[in-house]
């Protein structure tokens, strides 16, 4: 009895060119290259205007890019529930507030509730704080997706509304203040010499990251083999397996070569009782733990879109909600969970983004809708709906922090950064048009 191989359609073919082969063979997909192309020419470029004005380029330093990877976390993390959100054709503007909301509610706490309790210091505060920070953005998110789904209210219009609530209610409940200084572990979650992992710890996440992808190209290899589907070559699995695991060991090597600052190694040698080295001491600070935070977030929602019954019903539903709901899938109750699960990834950005300032304003988070849309839609999100990646995501948002943070360091004013940022959202959309009708 032979064996049966169900061809694929993305096999290369003898007519094909190398290019068009290579893609082939590896199934790369070409929106990804596409996007790494785009952030590789605006950190090149950022940096040659850097040396070719100032005489010193400043964008691709190990500093720079590490703070860069910090701050894209915040973003990275509520554009993954945005990909959500606009694959099943809603759009969600209130983002930013919920972030300043959960931020207020989780500052309050820390400040002025707990301590009361529990005294000041006490090790359970920041715990509590994130759950309760983490929670309220589940349930603002959850009543907000009510709205949409059992009052068939559009969402435009119910996030535009959250969007005002919920920074007047941060602004009521912080009374225009700024909460501070928030629980000192509490601002270990937000980057810093402290709020970073080190070498040591740095080395095993990149090999375990090295490891994982191994196994998953040997896996789905296996995989293919089970259901009869065409293999990829050897050659294109041993590529992807050696790309990916470059970039783990590249990304290690760039955090551990960013070093303490001179004046924080100064007081860890006086405050452990060592002995500075004649040289100085090099400390690295290794992967921050905002960063860790946004990997751990996109590789489950990575496993949520793509692995599991919910995220199928995801992309039913934006692929087509009437057919959707005739099959048998709830679709309102489908849209409170979308929904509870943005205001969840709100609330943790927020913890993120109040402990790296170490402290809580009802303005934190303002504009930042804009950004994660931007984001989603950058990464290939398509607001048609039923289309979108979660790695898509996370590169739209280090591309549009990329953008950010390279016009503050060449000395753009903020009027010129927010033409810069429209015009990028706006030529995002245009493409992702002319790719669907490519598609067709």
């Amino acid at each position: 009895m032979t064996e049966t191989i169900t061809p694929s359609a993305t096999q290369p073919k003898p007519q094909d060119g190398l290019v068009t082969r290579f893609l082939k063979a590896t199934e790369l997909d070409t929106r990804l290259i596409g996007m790494v192309g785009a952030l590789a020419l605006i950190w090149i470029g950022f940096h040659m205007y850097g040396a070719l004005v100032n005489g010193y380029g400043a964008f691709l330093t190990p500093r720079n890019l590490w703070n860069l990877s910090v701050q894209t976390s915040s973003i990275g993390i509520m554009a993954t529930g945005m990909v959500l959100v606009i694959i099943t054709r809603h759009i969600d503007l209130s983002v930013g507030s919920v972030l300043g909301f959960c931020a207020v509610i989780m500052g309050m706490l820390q400040v002025y509730i707990l301590p009361q309790f529990l005294g000041l210091g006490h090790w359970s505060i920041w715990i509590i704080a994130v759950i309760a920070g983490v929670t309220t953005g589940a349930i603002v998110g959850a009543i907000q997706g009510a709205l949409i789904a059992y009052l068939q209210i559009p969402a435009f219009i119910v996030t535009l509304g959250g969007l005002l609530v919920w920074r007047g209610a941060a602004f009521l409940v912080a009374r225009g203040e700024t909460i501070s200084p928030v629980d000192a572990t509490f601002t270990l979650l937000g980057g810093g010499p402290y709020g970073a992992i080190g070498a040591t710890g740095s080395w095993i996440v990149g090999l375990l990251a090295c490891a994982a992808i191994i196994a998953l190209v040997l896996n789905g290899r296996r995989s293919r083999r089970k259901f009869k589907f065409a293999l990829r070559p050897v050659w294109a699995d041993t590529f992807l397996a050696v790309l990916g695991c470059s970039v783990a060991i590249g990304a290690v090597l760039l955090v551990n070569s960013y070093p303490w600052p001179k004046g924080i190694v100064r007081q860890y040698v006086e405050r452990e009782g060592l002995e500075m080295p004649e040289g100085g001491m090099f400390i690295s600070h290794g992967f921050a733990i905002p960063v860790l935070i946004l990997i751990t977030v996109g590789i489950l929602m990575t496993i949520l879109t793509n692995r599991t019954r919910f995220g199928r019903y995801v992309f039913a539903i934006g692929g087509n909600p009437e057919a959707a709901e005739l099959a048998g899938i709830n679709t309102r109750m489908m849209t409170v969970k979308i929904f509870a699960l943005m205001g969840f990834l709100a609330g943790l950005s927020a913890v993120v983004a109040s402990a790296r300032l170490n402290s809580a304003t009802n303005a934190l988070g303002t504009l930042d809708e804009l950004y994660v849309i931007a984001a989603a839609v950058i990464g290939g999100t398509s607001l048609a709906g039923g289309v979108g990646t979660i790695y898509g995501a996370i590169l739209g948002a280090l591309v549009m922090q990329s953008l950010q943070t390279g016009m503050v360091l060449i000395g753009f004013d903020a009027a010129i950064q927010q033409v810069v940022v429209g015009s990028v959202l706006v030529l995002a959309v245009y493409l992702d048009i002319l790719y669907r009708r490519k598609s067709k």
